[in-house]
């Protein structure tokens, strides 16, 4: 009798190590497959908003590279080429390249440096950051009307996983 009993408790604490094991797997599975979905929704949000954002691009001819040119130029104000070209891990004369065809098209302008004159900048015109701003004053627009097609739950819903994520991120 004793050793039935001995036997029903190897064979209950084995089974509970078992089903212990199962069901980590099954976390780690169910982890996995959460993280691929996240990922693809990520994605997939991501060429969304591209479709979407680009919009108010869509008249001025602009090549991805020439939008991080434009983009550093406008957050960082005037810069060297040299500085463009590090920031973007493209050569100096690429981004002279891509300097010339902007400011064929008025987007951009070169300026020499008052104190040195070998130093040459490269700024957005005046005309451009007009457009610049109509392409914020687009962007926040298409934003407000894609949310605009949710109650205002879901809209609460998209702010607080969005803050959730952020938060997330920021913790690593």
């Amino acid at each position: 009798m004793t050793s039935i009993y001995f036997f029903n408790i190897i064979y209950f604490v084995h089974e509970t190590f078992a089903y212990e094991i199962y069901i980590e797997k099954v976390r780690k599975i169910d982890a996995l497959e959460i993280s691929t979905e996240i990922s693809k929704l990520m994605h997939q949000i991501h060429a969304l908003l591209k479709q979407n954002m680009s919009q108010p691009l869509n008249g001025l001819n602009i090549t991805p590279p020439q939008g991080m040119v434009l983009r550093n130029l406008g957050k960082n104000g005037k810069m060297k080429i040299s500085a463009i070209s590090e920031k973007l891990g493209l050569s100096n004369s690429t981004i002279s390249g891509i300097i010339d065809r902007l400011e064929k098209q008025n987007m951009v302008e070169r300026v020499r440096s008052e104190d040195d004159k070998r130093v040459v900048y490269v700024s957005l015109t005046d005309e451009f950051m007009k457009i610049h701003q109509g392409m914020h004053k687009g962007a926040e627009d298409t934003i407000k009307n894609i949310l605009s097609k949710g109650t205002p739950e879901d809209v609460d819903k998209i702010m607080e996983a969005l803050n959730t994520l952020k938060r997330l991120l920021s913790s690593n």
